[in-house]
């Protein structure tokens, strides 16, 4: 069955389908899934198709008043003294029935499996026996960390099921969940991207560059400084490169490990060379003067930040595992090292900044890896097909 394509507004790079009403559940807060969530949305907004983003709180990157075809739904939490937590699951489910009903929706578009999934499968059930089309996208650490505690797990792999599609950012994701859930559902892989006309490299000033003094090399990282991040192996790494380079470490992201960096940062002696800048909502321009960026998550799902450094041309050194390697190519537009081998890391790092040439050449090659595997225009349409295909089923 084809879904009509005569109904759409037509930007560049049109869709292949019917404007659809698509309720798009994410997380708010500074990370991957939400970063990647909102600029879905936005894309598909610009295409002709209305987004319904729901969510405890306005998504960080998202500018509503601003956006045509876009619009923000609060979910009110209740907190009443027999819940042990505010009731986020049972309060999202209600207003996703809410909104369904309200506004048409064709498709709900849950990202992250908890509790997202759970909330958007209850919800179809309160209302039936209307049909409503479910798409689930798996972004890492809901499978392969908090979806696979035992107390979870019966829930997590029953919303896969239920669901009439299921995306994964990564082959790797994808393999790990059906390896842990053994789930039937199929899971198409449909990669995280950026765009590359925001993140380039940017020959002109940028204002960050005050955080940097005369004649230093610049070695980044962003992320949400949880655990998994190990933004401690990233500043024993920058240790090691100081030893061997004029260079400083910017650190862009806040999160649970921020004090440990800086206990660590001053324990090695390098907090005077290492800036903690918080959270930013646009960081491209934190790209476009840096050298080399340091990623040293353990089992990194994707790694989006190292596909916004790879469009801006900066070279990728981080711990290899996840799916990390179907994003840097290793010897080409990076080096990846074997996990903890913080040495590697810096020695790495090194080799890069003290080649411009060859730091410049991986540059390039990471630009066009974005350029050809993950572009907006190439992934949203991957995305419409998975919504006409879920429709068609549901």
């Amino acid at each position: 069955m084809e879904i009509p394509v005569e109904n759409c507004n037509r930007l560049s790079g049109a869709p292949r389908g019917d404007c659809l009403k698509i309720g798009m559940v994410c997380y708010p807060t500074y990370g991957g899934s939400g970063v990647v969530a909102t600029e879905l949305g936005r894309y598909l907004a610009h295409r002709g198709h209305t987004v319904h983003f729901i969510s405890y709180s306005m998504p960080f990157r998202l500018a509503v008043a601003s956006e045509e075809n876009v619009h923000y739904h609060k979910v009110g939490l209740i907190d009443y003294p027999v819940f042990p937590s505010p009731s986020y699951t049972l309060s999202l489910a209600v207003k996703i029935v809410d909104l369904a009903v309200q506004a048409a929706l064709d498709v709900i578009h849950v990202h992250y499996a908890v509790p997202h999934a759970v909330s958007a499968y209850l919800a179809r059930q309160m209302m039936a026996p209307r049909k409503i089309a479910l798409v689930t996208t798996l972004h890492g650490t809901d499978i392969t960390l908090v979806g696979s505690h035992p107390a979870l797990h019966p829930a997590v792999r029953f919303a896969i099921e239920q669901s009439d599609a299921v995306t994964a950012v990564t082959q790797w994701l994808a393999d790990q969940t059906v390896e842990q859930f053994r789930v039937l559902q199929p899971i198409a892989v449909t990669p995280n991207f950026v765009d590359p006309e925001i993140y380039r490299c940017r020959h002109g000033e940028c204002p960050m560059r005050r955080f940097v003094g005369e004649g230093e090399k610049v070695v980044l990282h962003i992320s949400n400084f949880r655990p998994v991040k190990r933004v401690g192996d990233v500043i024993r790494a920058f240790a090691r490169i100081r030893e061997r380079v004029q260079a400083r470490l910017l650190l862009v992201g806040d999160g649970p490990e921020r004090e440990v960096a800086e206990d660590v940062a001053r324990e090695l002696g390098v907090l005077g060379a290492t800036a903690f800048l918080g959270r930013h909502t646009s960081t491209e321009c934190f790209y476009s003067i840096a050298d080399v960026f340091l990623l040293a998550s353990k089992n990194e799902a994707f790694g989006l930040a190292a596909l916004e450094a790879m469009s801006a041309q900066v070279p990728v050194v981080a711990y290899e595992g996840g799916g990390i390697g179907e994003v840097v190519t290793d010897g080409v537009t990076g080096y990846l090292v074997p996990f903890g081998d913080v040495e590697g890391l810096a020695a790495r790092a090194v080799e890069l900044l003290q080649d411009g040439e060859r730091a410049r050449a991986m540059g390039r090659a990471g630009r066009r890896k974005v350029l050809d595997q993950f572009s907006p225009e190439r992934v949203v349409a991957q995305y419409e097909q998975v919504y006409r295909t879920a429709i068609c089923g549901a």
